[in-house]
């Protein structure tokens, strides 16, 4: 390419990013709140021009696979999670196939996760956290939750173990950790895998009192205090607009172990044994040198595959969006807490009506929304949530509810702990609100009062 062209090229660039900067700008400029008629949604992404600019500026470069920006965003992810590797994936539901996925690698020998091994989990959640279990042959069992952190009852964990038991897998409900240590617990005392979907609570931290060595160079330590996700061998994120960041569909998945991570990695891209990035041959020195499967020697390594795998890698495009959106990540956390904080305190008053939630013990939540539990007899959820939604106020239910109650478990074969009493009444009557950063007080506050005048109606 001339030295001409590439000088145009450059100008032309600077140009196009400089209109969608004022296009960016304008276009996600907040609209003044006129209570009762614009609406409050549960969730929702929040941009600025920067996210516009760094869309452009990756669709401009014509590489529409993972790319430059894709590398810059799992090198910041690690860095802010404090993990060795962390992979990007189209979504958080592929984020948590792709890790469940990776326990299953013959690579690891006698402990890969086999068809008929049981994996211990909660009924009450979204179905991909659950979804893997199944689609790999395992069985999943389920606990009952705590009303009020809406995680795992921890006292229950123990008489889920059996024989069969190889892994735990569990989300952390709407940024709230579950009772890591109690996990841990049982993780250390019967050897098993941990997957922690924290698709919903990126930036909690959590403060351990048990020692626990994942690996010779992963130990957990007694009063440190990590970030969630990072307890178990995998974690998970998802980057879906609702979530703490977006970039529209996309996750990731991020562990210490680099032979999980390479084993992700493979399952990510196709299942090949190569791990060149895209537009790179090899990176091992050895591409036409090895001597794998029943392949005849010299098979060109970039069409060699270990793993039955997928193709679930992101584009640069999304990735470029996504890394503007780590920027605020901070500035999110502490608006989402903040407005956490002031929706506990403005429904004080209403908790001969509701269960009202609390944090976990030794945790500092990430909240993804703020839910509540119909306890009155004085009305239904149902009422509540046709009054809110009069008033524009939206809400959302726990996720499936109970999933064994889901049409297409009907046929699964699973395996549950108790009668799951907590799960059953958080399906009938638990909402969440929102508390997106998008959301002040002048919203919230509407959001209290509503309530509180639907209660007075009731009375």
């Amino acid at each position: 390419m001339s030295n001409d062209k590439n000088i145009k090229l450059q100008s032309l660039r600077e140009d196009i990013l400089s209109l969608v900067r004022e296009y960016g700008a304008l276009k996600e400029r907040k609209n003044i709140f006129i209570a009762g008629e614009t609406p409050i949604p549960p969730s929702g992404k929040l941009l600025d021009e920067n996210e516009y600019i760094n869309l452009v500026d990756a669709s401009l470069d014509g590489w529409l696979t993972t790319g430059r920006f894709n590398d810059a965003f799992e090198s910041k992810l690690a860095d802010i999670l404090h993990v060795r590797h962390a992979l990007t994936t189209n979504s958080g539901s592929s984020a948590n196939l792709l890790a469940f996925a990776s326990l299953t690698s013959p690579r690891l020998g006698e402990r890969a996760l086999k068809p008929g091994d049981e994996v211990i989990t909660v009924a009450a959640g979204f179905p991909t956290t659950v979804n893997p279990i199944i689609q790999y042959g395992c069985i999943p069992v389920f606990v009952d939750i705590e009303l009020g952190t809406y995680n795992i009852d921890p006292k229950q964990i123990e008489a889920a173990v059996t024989l069969k038991t190889k892994a735990i897998m569990l989300a952390h409900t709407l940024g709230n950790p579950f009772d890591i240590n109690a996990v841990l617990a049982i993780v250390k005392k019967y050897d098993l895998w941990l997957i922690e979907d924290s698709c919903d609570a990126l930036g909690a931290q959590y403060t351990v009192n048990i020692d626990y060595a994942k690996s010779r160079n992963d130990v957990i330590s007694a009063g440190e205090s990590r970030a969630v996700g990072t307890f178990g061998h995998v974690g998970t994120l998802s980057f879906y607009p609702a979530h703490h960041i977006t970039m529209g569909e996309g996750g990731a998945v991020f562990t210490n172990s680099k032979q999980l991570n390479t084993i992700a990695e493979s399952f990510r891209d196709w299942g090949r044994d190569c791990y060149c990035p895209p537009g790179q041959d090899n990176s091992c020195s050895k591409r036409f040198e090895w001597q794998l499967g029943e392949l005849p020697k010299g098979y060109d390594h970039k069409y060699i595959y270990s793993h039955c795998g997928f193709n679930l890698k992101i584009t640069d495009m999304q990735a470029a969006c996504g890394l503007a959106q780590l920027d605020k990540l901070d500035a999110f956390i502490k608006q989402r807490n903040e407005n956490f904080a002031f929706m506990l305190d403005g429904l004080q008053a209403t908790q001969q009506h509701f269960i009202l939630p609390y944090s976990s013990k030794d945790a500092v939540p990430s909240w993804f929304g703020f839910p509540i539990t119909v306890i009155s007899d004085k009305f239904t959820r149902l009422e509540l949530v046709q009054y809110l939604d009069k008033k524009k106020i939206g809400t959302r239910q726990l996720f499936s509810g109970n999933i064994v109650r889901q049409p297409y478990m009907q046929n699964v074969e699973y395996r549950q702990v108790g009668d799951l009493a907590a799960t059953d009444k958080a399906m009938a009557d638990t909402i969440w609100l929102g508390v997106q950063p998008s959301l002040g007080q002048v919203e919230l506050t509407f959001v209290i009062q509503t309530i509180k005048q639907f209660i007075d109606s009731k009375n």
